[in-house]
């Protein structure tokens, strides 16, 4: 962990300077307290640094949050090892999740189906409690409810240092919890220009605590994350109806983690209760559960955390970017997408190019810049990946 100034500590090796300015910036807004934590993956963000722990007094910053409110992952252990899968065609097992699951921004569901019944019921229920009519930002927001999405969004099926099978996915808040978010930056950029706050950037607007705005905003973003938590259980449901039909047995769940990348919460730190935007990192508590994915074709991890204070409790979401998409494709190939991926069951599509491992930070480096965030419980392996264009 390195001191970068008396509001601001990073534990980041790798990080390019237009991500330190913009974690400086962030960390001298007036109520910062007591500090901004750079986390090991911090890459330049909308607004507010991406791997950011950012604890702020009286105020929020949405745009802090990020716009796809409560993303995250979810994991399952399953009671399988490599041998029930080994010399099988793992394609047929890939083409079967993508048929259960609406992949890419944009496709959602033709029509709630059982097991999202329940779960859509609870979000109802969820928003007559906080006094707000979800369909307002989508119309068509229950068919979302178990769909992925596109970008670094992925299911897959790994093996663990043991060769125990789990089942393993990333996925937020989808299109409702996107406009959700982008409706509040709007309203507190109004805010701030209409009280004649002078912001060192537009998207680090912020609505003050106790005021109307900041509490529509936390009824519906707590919505949000709720939804995000459910649209990963939905998700990982139907993943396992798909392997269980593969396996020719019902799998058997020996463990379930599930935790947000993207949220806020209100949590005492340094004898002060602050809100807690966690723009792309994990809570990591002594001996809470977590999970930080690495990228497409490399290890990812299940973790526990350390409690470090300076941390404000909290550790890596996972690679972190160096290069922008943009970049990625104009800088490799896709012959190199298919080397990276070799041994893998994946959609070989040069869609995927800007996802390539190389696109991202060393998952290693990271993991070894977090030693003092987590221990690692599970090393996990990939042998299917799926994701959307």
């Amino acid at each position: 962990m390195e001191r970068l100034s008396a509001r601001l500590l990073s534990w980041a090796s790798l990080i390019d300077e237009k991500t330190l300015d913009q974690a400086h910036t962030t960390a001298r807004m007036p109520f910062i307290h007591p500090h901004l934590a750079l986390m090991p993956d911090a890459h330049l963000g909308k607004g507010a640094t991406v791997g950011s722990v950012i604890p702020t007094l009286g105020a929020i910053i949405p745009a802090a949050v990020g716009v796809d409110i409560g993303c995250g992952m979810i994991a399952v252990r399953t009671q399988f090892t490599a041998s029930e899968f080994a010399q099988r065609d793992l394609a047929p097992l890939r083409e079967a999740i993508e048929r259960a699951i609406p992949l890419s921004a944009g496709r959602y569901n033709r029509k709630v189906v059982a097991t999202a019944e329940p779960r859509i019921a609870e979000l109802e229920g969820l928003a007559v409690k906080n006094d707000f009519d979800p369909a307002s930002y989508a119309g068509n927001w229950m068919l979302q409810l178990g769909t992925l999405g596109s970008g670094n969004h992925f299911i897959e099926v790994s093996l663990d240092e043991l060769d125990r099978v789990w089942l393993f996915l990333h996925s937020g808040s989808r299109g409702v919890g996107n406009k959700i978010a982008t409706h509040h930056i709007a309203v507190a950029q109004r805010l701030n220009r209409q009280w004649w706050i002078d912001l060192p950037d537009p998207d680090l607007a912020y609505l003050v605590e106790d005021s109307p705005e900041f509490t529509r905003y936390i009824r519906e973003l707590r919505w949000a994350q709720h939804f995000a938590l459910l649209n990963r259980e939905e998700m990982m449901d139907r993943v396992i109806r798909q392997v269980s039909e593969f396996a020719g047995t019902a799998v058997d769940e020996q463990e379930r983690i599930n935790c947000h990348h993207n949220f806020t919460e209100s949590e005492k730190h340094f004898g002060k209760q602050v809100w807690v935007s966690r723009k792309g990192a994990i809570q990591a508590d002594a001996g809470r559960p977590g999970l930080i994915p690495g990228s497409m074709g490399t290890a990812s991890y299940v973790v526990e955390g350390l409690g470090n204070p300076l941390s404000l409790n909290s550790s890596p979401h996972g690679a972190g970017r160096e290069y922008s998409r943009s970049a990625a494709r104009r800088t490799f190939t896709h012959d190199q997408l298919r080397t990276a991926m070799a041994g893998i069951e994946f959609r070989d599509t040069d869609a995927f190019i800007d996802e390539i491992p190389q696109a991202y930070k060393p998952i290693d480096t990271v993991m070894a810049d977090a030693s003092d965030l987590v221990t690692i419980r599970h090393t996990l392996r990939q042998i299917v990946n799926v994701k959307g264009d």
